[in-house]
């Protein structure tokens, strides 16, 4: 079986340049079966009581939450770099250290601020946290907000769909009040049916407002299609938000960007003389038209601001083959969370244990095998092992290796990207998210098989996972990268049980201080998947050369 390594992305306007990636690297051809002695019975052995051991660390109080530019990032980057060197691994920054400077501008709003609304006789007041949530991504002390608002939709312009909530509408100056995700039409075909689309994603809404001008974009937060309850967009909008610097001080931003909770947007659209499910409704129409709500929004957001040097942290394992060693597979996981933020059940340290502890943990047990792998079982090309900062910030760390690469993006073969192991045991199948946009696919089902696994597609589509994890920065520019994610068919548990506990976490853990170890955790499901991680990085990093290129857009 031959294996061509591209990557097919579904239209996203974000990423409108690269629509059919091409790497203009020679393609890869993965003979099937066994390569360089790496099979399931030759694989090297990964340890649950490691990764347990490796978690346990990263989220103890003495982390802090490893939040960037805080102690607690000093004392994970000191960490991860000692593991790294007594690994042996050599240091992955070619200026001869392990870490890579991420600069990052800090913004701390003012929690005191209050957004009003006004407007045909009748005021209301939101309470910051507790009805909505805002900040502005420009680097200014302070922004003033006294604007029209308008209701846009979905705020999708999405052209191969003949889909324009705006029809030309001119919201310069306004705030655009827009739902969260793709509008759920019936016909599949467009906007792919229940999977997200880079048009659902709240980063869209507010790249699509700065686009057009808007003065002012709020999201209603609904917890179905957002995917979350709201009182994850609470915990993570109200404490320090980092932005890569930018040269323009991230002006060209919209002036606010926020959320709204469902109850309040109800009560706005009730004082605009306007049904809030009915609007809705017709919001999922191609032939929807924005719609003035005669009210104005009022807010100033004053902000504590410093500037930061975040860090990745990258260790590699040099290539065997003195020609392909200078192409690579890049094993990535965020090392951060969110640090200390508000106190929930008497608990300030928001641990993430699962997340991203347990990725980070992966890494560290992917990069030992790597490590003591014998010199003739060395792949042929370079393993790079990157722990990437601020990706609870929007995927900044990964973003900013992309787009400063330390090794060349266009000799890059393949990211495999850890967020969230499986804690709950072993499964029978294997999530990919995002799978039929790379073929790095055949590799990933290939390896399935020999686990006597299956690969599934996402089973909650609808939450945008694709775009929500470090992969999507390596896929923008033209790398094939594989998201996976735990199965959902644990061996021994009922149909049904997987879901019910990806939701129980979601609910209850997800973004907050309870995100420990749990004495349920069965670390058996982890082991599992290091192993098919491996032999996927190490099948597409030790595969043969083809001297033929493919080009394209």
């Amino acid at each position: 079986m031959a294996v061509h390594v591209a990557v097919r992305v579904k239209t996203s306007p974000a990423v409108r340049a690269v629509l059919i990636f091409s790497l203009f690297l020679p393609l890869l051809t993965i003979a099937g079966g066994v390569l360089g002695g790496q099979s399931l019975a030759t694989s090297p052995l990964f340890s649950a009581d490691r990764l347990l051991a490796y978690i346990r660390t990263l989220s103890s109080n003495e982390f802090e939450g490893r939040g960037p530019g805080a102690k607690g990032e000093e004392v994970t980057i000191a960490y991860l770099q000692k593991q790294y060197r007594d690994l042996g691994l050599e240091p992955g920054n070619p200026d001869g250290t392990y870490l890579q400077a991420v600069p990052l501008v800090g913004t701390r709003p003012d929690p005191n601020m209050k957004l009003t609304f006004t407007g045909r006789g009748k005021t209301m007041q939101l309470a910051f946290e507790k009805d909505f949530v805002a900040q502005t991504r420009r680097t200014v002390d302070s922004v003033h907000l006294d604007a029209d608002m308008i209701f846009a939709g979905y705020g999708v312009q999405a052209p191969e769909y003949k889909w324009d909530d705006f029809k030309g509408v001119d919201v310069k100056g306004k705030v655009i009040v827009v739902l969260i995700n793709d509008p759920p039409v019936p016909d599949e075909r467009i906007f792919g049916g229940k999977a997200m689309t880079y048009y659902g994603r709240w980063t869209y809404k507010y790249e699509k407002a700065a686009e057009l001008g808007a003065a002012g974009c709020l999201i209603v937060h609904e917890t179905g299609p957002a995917g979350y309850p709201w009182d994850v967009v609470r915990d993570s909008w109200s404490g320090e938000a980092f932005n890569l610097v930018s040269a323009d001080k991230n002006m060209h931003r919209a002036a606010v960007e926020g959320w709204i909770t469902h109850e309040q947007a109800q009560m706005l659209f009730r004082a605009a003389g306007l049904d809030y499910e009915t609007e809705k409704k017709k919001a999922v129409s191609a032939d929807f038209h924005p719609v003035p709500l005669g009210m104005k929004a009022q807010l100033e957001i004053h902000n504590a601001l410093r500037t930061i040097q975040s860090h990745n942290v990258i260790a590699k394992r040099p290539g065997s083959d003195p020609s392909l060693k200078n192409q690579y597979v890049i094993y990535s996981a965020h090392w951060d969370h969110f640090g200390i933020g508000p106190e929930v059940n008497g608990d300030k340290i928001y641990h993430g244990a699962l997340d991203n502890a347990s990725g980070s943990a992966a890494l560290l047990e992917i990069a030992r095998a790597y490590a003591q792998l014998k010199p003739e079982n060395a792949p042929k090309r370079t393993i790079l092992f990157l722990s990437v900062t601020a990706e609870e910030q929007g995927l900044l760390g990964s973003e900013y290796y992309a787009e400063h690469p330390l090794y060349p993006v266009a000799r890059t073969a393949a990211n495999v990207n850890m967020d969230g192991m499986n804690v709950w045991g072993k499964t029978k199948d294997i999530t990919e998210i995002g799978k039929g946009k790379s073929t790095l696919d055949e590799v990933v089902a290939e390896v399935a098989r020999e686990q006597g696994r299956t690969v599934r597609t996402d089973p909650e589509p609808e939450k945008g996972f694709y775009y929500r994890s470090d992969h999507f920065s390596f896929a923008k520019v033209g790398v094939p990268a594989f998201d996976p994610d735990s199965g959902i068919d644990f061996v021994g548990k009922p149909e049904g049980w997987g879901l019910k506990k990806r939701d129980e976490y979601t609910a209850n853990d997800y973004h907050k201080p309870s995100d420990v170890i749990k004495p349920d955790w069965d670390l058996s499901g982890a082991v599992q998947d290091c192993q098919l991680y491996f032999l996927v990085g190490y099948r597409v990093a030790d595969a043969i050369r083809e001297e033929s290129l493919r080009s394209g857009k």
